[in-house]
């Protein structure tokens, strides 16, 4: 480990931790333009989130020690996803630990606490936001594990810097089969961070919410937690899209320091980018019914296989 790669290592945690409300305001901010609203300023978030940090915490009387441990769980997992995304560098100290798979791993992980503690109080709604949000887990999954898979057959590895540096040394050119899989990704970033058309986040009608249904018992710091790791795992998908679909400008221990301070420009970029482009998706579509979300899925799915099968058959 060199003291360019920690460094490169730190900025990507720290920069994530702190950007990620910031690149949430921004997309509630292009949602409000497009749809000709007054726009909240894109600090928004970060008002949410310290009014609920100075506020003190309400606990049902039959909540459990998961219950309470849950949000910092959460938490955790999604900042230990931000330091294995190679967002501004693929010299990361940690890449040599996890890969693409282990990612998927820790996602499901605070998946699977965030439904658990919503069953744990024993509501109506919390158990029909847990069953939901484990019925799109059990879809998306897959799909994302086979968009990795295809990316790791064109890189020939699973470690998610090593394929960034991969597909950044390719010739730029329409590949058909990360052309089917980026369109499948969309798709599940879109189902996996509880977005338009899967969910609406910015409702609170009970008889079609998901991720909001399952926080309906957390206050203070236990919500604001919940509602900054649901922001950092927004910025967290973006990047696996950059890494996968826009891998260059990423800094590596050839570029040296320069490479690590043009990287941060050019990630802010990408995110102003994609903060408008999904803004744009949710504000053209609808909000489908609850019934029709393994339908969505199975289409990000077969596209991702897809995009294997051409990159097996034609090599492209």
């Amino acid at each position: 480990m060199t003291p360019l790669s920690a460094a490169t290592q730190l900025l990507e945690v720290v920069s994530a931790t702190l950007a990620a409300p910031i690149f949430l305001g921004w997309v509630n901010q292009c949602r409000a333009w497009l749809q000709n609203r007054t726009a909240p300023s894109v600090l928004q978030p970060y008002y949410g989130l310290r009014k609920l940090l100075h506020k003190d915490a309400v606990l049902a009387e039959n909540a459990s020690p998961l219950f309470r441990a849950a949000p910092y769980v959460v938490f955790g997992t999604m900042v230990v996803a931000a330091a294995i995304i190679p967002s501004m560098g693929t010299g990361l100290p940690m890449s040599a630990a996890a890969d693409g798979i282990a990612l998927v791993g820790l996602l499901a992980t605070a998946r699977v606490f965030l439904s658990l503690a919503a069953m744990d109080v024993g509501t109506a709604f919390g158990s029909l936001g847990a069953r939901r949000e484990m019925m799109v887990g059990f879809l998306a999954e897959p799909a994302l594990l086979m968009i990795l898979f295809v990316a790791a057959l064109i890189s020939g590895t699973t470690s998610l810097p090593l394929i960034a540096e991969g597909l950044s040394s390719h010739a730029l050119g329409l590949y058909p089969s990360l052309a089917f899989t980026a369109v499948a990704f969309v798709l599940v970033l879109l189902a996996e961070n509880a977005r338009i058309p899967i969910d609406n986040p910015s409702t609170h009608l009970e008889l079609t919410m998901i991720h909001e249904a399952m926080l309906l018992e957390y206050s203070a710091r236990h919500l604001a937690l919940m509602e900054w790791a649901a922001a950092l795992k927004l910025f967290n998908y973006a990047c696996i899209g950059f890494a996968l679909f826009v891998p260059w400008g990423a800094g590596n221990e050839a570029a040296g320091p320069l490479g690590l301070l043009l990287a941060v420009p050019l990630l802010a970029l990408k995110l102003i980018v994609a903060g408008a482009v999904l803004a744009l998706i949710e504000t053209l579509s609808a909000k489908l019914r609850v019934f029709r979300a393994p339908e969505f899925l199975a289409t990000a799915f077969l596209l991702a296989v897809l995009g294997l099968l051409v990159h097996l058959l034609l090599g492209a």
